[in-house]
């Protein structure tokens, strides 16, 4: 099996020494996504729409150079720093994925890689 680096430019992921994800298979396996903009600055620090609005775009964005989109996630990984958000994220599937929807877990933890951030997605999708 060769796996295929998805590359991004810019990558606003490269400082952090992370692959936005890799081609494998027929898969695109993406990494972790939060609210950093292409440029690698944080977006709507203290505001969780603004953030789970720049992480979908950010998936979206490495989907694309993939050759992938979001009609073809078939499993997401969601961290919230706070439960009290999983009505939004529910929203926000119906929002950004559609039928059938993608396998889902989600988990609550402390804090992400930066101290601001408060959603963070990663993705497995499937690549045309």
């Amino acid at each position: 099996m060769t796996a295929k680096p998805i590359l991004l430019n810019p990558d606003p992921l490269a400082p952090y020494r992370i692959s936005p994800g890799f081609i494998a298979n027929g898969l695109a396996f993406l990494s972790g996504h939060a609210a950093i903009s292409e440029s690698g600055e944080l977006v709507g620090i203290g505001d969780f729409d603004k953030q789970a609005e720049a992480t979908f775009l950010s998936l979206q964005r490495t989907l694309a150079a993939a050759g992938s989109d979001l009609s073809n996630v078939i499993k997401v990984t969601i961290f919230l720093t706070d439960m009290a958000h999983f009505e939004k994220v529910v929203a926000l599937r119906g929002q950004w994925f559609s039928e059938p929807y993608p396998a889902d877990t989600i988990i609550e933890v402390n804090s992400l890689a930066l101290p601001e951030l408060m959603i963070e997605i990663e993705a497995i999708a499937t690549v045309d």
